[in-house]
C-alpha cells in the first residue's frame, strides 16, 4: 500500500480540498493518507509555510499547491500506481 503524506495546517481551505481529493482517490487505489500539521514542527513550517497543501507520494514525486486532481492522478500513474477507473471514474 502506497503512503501519501499531506502537509497541512488548521484553517487552510486548500488543504481541506486536497484532503477531500485524497479521500476520493483512496476509494479507487490502495493508499494510506497521513496528514501532518506543519505547525507542530518548526522545520516543516519553515519548509512548507508558503506552499501548503503539499502532497508527498512515498517513493515518488511531491506536489505543492494548488493540488489539482489531474496532476495528482498523472503523478501516481507515472509512479506506477494502478488506478481503478471502474470505481468512481476520474477524481
Amino acid at each position: 500500500m502506497r503512503t501519501i503524506t499531506l502537509y497541512t495546517r488548521p484553517g487552510c481551505h486548500l488543504c481541506e480540498d486536497a484532503a477531500d481529493l485524497l479521500e476520493r482517490l483512496a476509494r479507487r487505489i490502495p493508499i494510506t493518507i497521513v496528514e501532518v500539521n506543519i505547525l507542530d514542527d518548526v522545520d516543516l513550517f519553515e519548509r512548507f509555510k508558503h506552499s501548503i497543501p503539499v502532497v508527498a507520494i512515498a517513493g515518488g514525486p511531491t506536489l505543492a499547491a494548488p493540488i489539482r486532481a489531474e496532476d495528482l492522478e498523472r503523478a501516481l500513474i507515472a509512479d506506477g500506481v494502478s488506478i481503478d477507473s471502474t470505481r468512481g471514474g476520474r477524481l
